[in-house]
């Protein structure tokens, strides 16, 4: 099973890792803040929890929604603020098991598709995330346990992450680049691989 406070703490711990690279990628097609924006936010997260840490998942997800929604500025914290939200609605209030990871998460991700209009292409953090999502829900559904679920999450996260690299932006900041878009890794796409992988190393 997963502890969602262990997992939003250790995203929290990976975008402290990747801030450089991630305001990196934002500077050659976006605003350069992605990074910074993220970190924020994340820590503003931990420092919630620490203060006062609901005990279901429900609750807790509901509270790192809300507090990256008001912490993050750009599209990022709405975006994220809706996955969690939309986890939240959908986590039961005893045990985040295999079962209930995957159909919160999957509720997130409808929710971000809900929010931010994405498709597979567009070069935003759904080409990273939709593929987690599927990668999930097949490997659970022919029996995988939670870890080697996550392994293929993490996997196929990483591989739309890269895929992103060729492609042209159509939405967001970096759709306003047009051709110049191409050949740049993007950042939402980038931090939402390490999400999945902060899910992955976040199994008890």
């Amino acid at each position: 099973m997963i502890d969602p406070i262990h997992w939003v703490r250790r995203f929290a711990e990976l975008i402290d890792e990747h801030t450089d690279e991630l305001t990196e990628l934002d500077a050659a097609i976006g605003d350069a803040d992605h990074g910074s924006n993220m970190q924020r936010g994340t820590a503003a997260v931990v420092a919630a929890l620490a203060e006062s840490a609901p005990t279901t998942p429900t609750e807790q997800l509901k509270q790192v929604g809300m507090t990256l929604i008001r912490t993050i500025g750009g599209a990022s914290g709405p975006l994220y603020g809706t996955f969690f939200l939309r986890c939240a609605a959908a986590a039961g209030e005893t045990d985040f098991d295999a079962a209930g990871f995957a159909k919160a998460f999957r509720a997130g991700l409808d929710g971000i598709v809900a929010r931010g209009k994405a498709e597979s292409g567009d070069k935003t953090m759904f080409d990273a995330l939709a593929p987690a999502a599927d990668a999930l829900d097949e490997r659970l559904a022919a029996g995988a346990d939670l870890a080697a679920a996550l392994e293929a999450a993490v996997t196929a996260a990483e591989a739309g992450r890269d895929a992103t690299i060729p492609m042209l932006a159509r939405k967001g900041r970096a759709s306003y680049l047009g051709e110049r878009s191409v050949g740049h890794q993007d950042p939402g796409a980038t931090s939402a691989a390490l999400l999945v992988l902060a899910a992955r190393q976040a199994i008890r």
